[in-house]
């Protein structure tokens, strides 16, 4: 099943709850503006795209990820979550998300300059802070987010820093970026331990990427067992904990975790099932499907990642017992920060650090007890459930009040 329509069959499920109409269903599966575009570096040709979901509570907000198994499909439903996230979390944005099919791991610092700025010479028409505002996403950095700035203040002519967030902090950036997406985890993973009082989880982080990384740290430095990690080649487990710090210099050097000696080394996939208490996905879209579900032992899942579950494995998940926190609120802090970056940019007020830090940490817990106690109120609701109603109803009174 593609992406896409999992998403429609996830709004098939909620229909009811929210009484929605044929007419409205449409209105959410539906995209304000899909851009294809093809891009070319030394004589290659790469697909890319920007869509737009839906502008209705403001200007979209969106990654740009470069990836070699980056499809319209996928950029589809990543526009679509970020509707959903953004209005989760109360953000004067709609979704919007951008992709090119590449692995930059191949390219040249030349190529994936010229492959950045060409990005931005094919789509920034429909780009700009108060029209589309992209961010960093898999394997784009802040120096990619600086190369599209500058491309794009040539094109118009002036300094217009809103347009783009995640960059660095001599170009405007803002001081919580870099570790925000996993910042928010970690403080929803806090709070869910706290409020159904887990004792001494161990703890599964299946990519070992910037978000994975981040919260592993995090989590570790409290003092958490985490038994297993994996990345792109491998997994590494230990049950009587692994050396986190080891793992992050490793990984630094631009090494597999799996070259770290602290655990045993096994194919990437087998992390899923491992037997512990918390999972946490930080990798890509469908890592849990209805073929492997029933192999997954953990009691609770944060999804860092955009979109690890499929339907019909939360379905079973669910009947199984299994808490799962879903991504358009586990993974929100991103596009917390980048607002507080955005709104720096157009006033020209620069935040205190600890400012920003403490609006990250009200609207990560506060909306995690929202989703929660919803959750609560029907015993049909799984979490996401209850994160897409709240979502909705927000992006749905947005458009009356616009008819």
């Amino acid at each position: 099943m593609k992406i896409y329509e999992d998403i429609e069959t996830r709004l098939n499920n909620i229909k009811s709850k929210l009484q929605m109409n044929d007419n409205e269903i449409k209105y959410l599966l539906s995209h304000s503006n899909i851009a294809r575009e093809t891009l070319v570096v030394d004589d290659i040709e790469y697909p890319a795209w920007r869509i737009l979901h839906n502008n209705s509570r403001g200007p979209g907000k969106g990654g740009i990820r470069f990836h070699p198994n980056v499809s319209e499909d996928e950029v589809k439903s990543l526009s679509f979550w970020m509707s959903l996230k953004t209005a989760l979390m109360g953000l004067p944005y709609g979704g919007a998300k951008g992709g090119v099919k590449v692995d930059p791991k191949q390219l040249t610092n030349e190529q994936l300059q010229e492959l950045s700025r060409e990005y931005i010479r094919k789509f920034h028409n429909v780009l700009g802070q108060d029209k589309d505002v992209p961010a960093p996403d898999v394997y784009t950095n802040p120096q990619i987010m600086s190369w599209m700035l500058d491309e794009y203040e040539k094109i118009i002519g002036l300094h217009q820093p809103a347009m783009i967030t995640g960059k660095p902090i001599e170009l405007g950036g803002c001081t919580i970026r870099g570790d925000a997406t996993a910042k928010g985890g970690y403080l929803i993973l806090k709070e869910l331990i706290k409020r159904l009082k887990i004792k001494d989880p161990k703890i599964v982080i299946q990519g070992f990427g910037n978000a994975g990384m981040n919260i592993t740290q995090m989590l570790y430095r409290d003092g958490h067992k985490i038994i297993a990690v994996s990345d792109s080649k491998g997994a590494l487990d230990n049950p009587e904990g692994l050396d986190i710090n080891k793992l992050v210099y490793i990984k630094k050097e631009k090494k597999s975790v799996c070259e770290c000696k602290s655990g045993i080394c096994s194919p990437r996939d087998e992390i899923l099932y491992q037997d512990c208490d918390i999972l946490i996905l930080a990798a890509l879209e469908n890592q849990i499907t209805k073929q492997n579900v029933n192999k997954i032992k953990a009691k609770y899942i944060l999804e860092l990642a955009n979109g690890p579950i499929t339907s019909d494995a939360d379905k079973i998940l669910y009947d199984n017992g299994v808490l799962v926190v879903p991504d358009i609120l586990a993974n929100a802090g991103g596009v917390v920060a980048s607002y507080l970056e955005w709104v720096q940019n157009k006033t020209g007020n620069i935040f205190e650090k600890s400012f920003m830090d403490e609006r990250l940490t009200k609207l990560m817990i506060n909306n995690f007890h929202n989703v929660y106690e919803k959750s609560l109120s029907d015993k049909d609701l799984d979490m996401r459930k209850a994160a897409y109603i709240i979502a909705i109803e927000k992006i749905l009174a947005a458009r009356r009040l616009r008819s």
